[in-house]
C-alpha cells in the first residue's frame, strides 16, 4: 500500500529552528572564551590542580599552545580525534499489539531503547518495517502516517511515554493536521 512521505522536512526545519534559537545556549556559569593569564589563578611551585593538565606553574600562558603541549581533550567535550559513538542499530521495535479501546481498536507500539535514540536516514521506514512484521495486518491507510508522526515528534516531547497508539479508524488527513493534533487525528488520545 503507498503511503505519503515521511515528514521529515518538516520535523528536521523545527529541531534547526530549535537549535538556533537557544537549543545550543552556552552555559552561563561559564566564560564564552578561552582563558586568559588574568582569568587564571596562579598555583604555588610543585602543587597540582585538577583544572590544568600538565606540570604546575606559577601562572597559564595566554599565547596558543604548541603541538608538544595541546590537550587532547577538553572539558567543553572530546578531541576531534575522538571515535564517534555507534549510531543506534535496528531492532528500534519492541512489541506491537492490538487492544481494545472506547473507540475502536489500537496498534501499540512499544519502541527499544535503540528505537527511542534512531534519527538516521531510513530508520522510520525500517522501524514501520519491524511494525508490519509483527502486525501484517497494520498497513492501512493512515496507520504510517500516524506511526511517523509518533517517531519524530512523541520521541522529543514524551522520550519515555512507553507505547505509541496507532488506529485504523482514525482519518488520513494532511502532516499539519496530524501535527495540531497531537498525531491522534479525529478523536482523543486513546
Amino acid at each position: 500500500m503507498r503511503h505519503r512521505p515521511p515528514l521529515r522536512p518538516a520535523a528536521l526545519a523545527a529541531i534547526l529552528a530549535i537549535a538556533l534559537t537557544g537549543g545550543c545556549a552556552a552555559d552561563p556559569d561559564e566564560p564564552a572564551g578561552p582563558e586568559t593569564a588574568s582569568d587564571a589563578t596562579p598555583s604555588a611551585p610543585g602543587s597540582s590542580s585538577s583544572s590544568s593538565p600538565g606540570p604546575a606553574s606559577t601562572a597559564r600562558s595566554s599565547s596558543a599552545p604548541t603541538s608538544s603541549t595541546a590537550p587532547t581533550s577538553s572539558p567543553r567535550g572530546p578531541s576531534p580525534t575522538a571515535t564517534p559513538p555507534t549510531p543506534p542499530a535496528p531492532p528500534f521495535i519492541a512489541a506491537a499489539t492490538w487492544a481494545d479501546s472506547d473507540y475502536g481498536v489500537t496498534l501499540q507500539v512499544a519502541p527499544t531503547d535503540s528505537g527511542r535514540r534512531a534519527w538516521g536516514a531510513g530508520d522510520a521506514e525500517a522501524a514501520w518495517r519491524e511494525v508490519l512484521q509483527l502486525a501484517p495486518d497494520a498497513d492501512t491507510p493512515g496507520m504510517w502516517e500516524q506511526f511517523d508522526c509518533h517517531w519524530t515528534w512523541a520521541r522529543l516531547l514524551e522520550p519515555d511515554k512507553p507505547t505509541w497508539n496507532v488506529e485504523p479508524w482514525r482519518p488520513v488527513v494532511p502532516p499539519e493536521r496530524m501535527l495540531a493534533e497531537g498525531c491522534n487525528p479525529g478523536g482523543p488520545e486513546v
